[in-house]
């Protein structure tokens, strides 16, 4: 049984056609500028127009797709309104669990941070991006979920996929790349002696500095389509 059948068992045709399309285009297997054909994706996806056309009208209403006059639904990129107003979002969340990290972390969730970064250790000296950055969501995410805030957790994770791409982009750059690792360290070592102060600073420049150079490689982007 596939993937997409596995999940037709349990969610409506079009949040799994949503959720599908959301998740090629943020990772660029649909590249922006790409056209969304509804015939022909309802014939890949084995579905019929109807929940795929439900499924384009969220896709609009996020800002991920537009209707083009005579090209029909195009693969929106992204801009730097987009880059600034996700990251806000993802910051804001980020700093209302940062207390209860540092007041439920344990020896356990400390080693199993270290060990995560001693892994990374091996692919970021080899510059290896494409194991090294979904490694790094891995890490944040597991220090985020310490604070145990399901709601907010839950929050943060809808927009995990956006922050994906954007540190994808962002690692990729070789400077920010030591230091977002450099970084890492830092944030277990306050985690561990319990330094609030100290963790929440970093943290906020750790997630502005990764916002700064994702907006210059999205301009930088910009400029080559030019």
């Amino acid at each position: 049984m596939s993937t997409f059948e596995q999940m037709a068992e349990s969610k409506p045709i079009r949040e799994i056609a949503y959720e599908t399309l959301k998740h090629a285009i943020i990772t660029g297997e649909i590249p922006a500028g790409a056209r969304i054909v509804e015939t022909e994706y309802a014939e890949r996806m084995h579905i019929s127009r109807t929940p795929l056309r439900e499924a384009l009208r969220k896709l609009e209403r996020d800002g991920l797709v537009e209707y083009v006059m005579r090209r029909g639904v195009v693969v929106r990129a992204f801009t730097v309104a987009d880059v600034m107003e996700i990251y806000t979002i993802r910051n804001a969340l980020e700093m209302l669990t940062l207390p209860a990290i540092i007041e439920k972390a344990t020896a356990e969730d400390i080693a199993d941070l270290r060990e995560m970064l001693r892994q990374m250790d091996e692919f970021h000296q080899r510059g290896e991006i494409d194991q090294l950055s979904p490694r790094a969501r891995e890490f944040h995410n597991r220090l985020t979920g310490i604070c145990g805030m399901k709601r907010v957790l839950r929050v943060i994770e809808s927009q995990d996929e956006y922050i994906t791409r954007f540190s994808a982009v962002s690692i990729a750059k070789e400077n920010r790349r030591h230091a977002a690792h450099a970084e890492h360290y830092m944030l277990v070592d306050y985690v561990e002696q319990r330094d609030l102060e100290s963790f929440t600073n970093l943290m906020q420049k750790h997630i502005e500095r990764s916002k700064e150079t994702c907006l210059m490689a999205l301009k930088e982007s910009k400029l080559r389509r030019e």
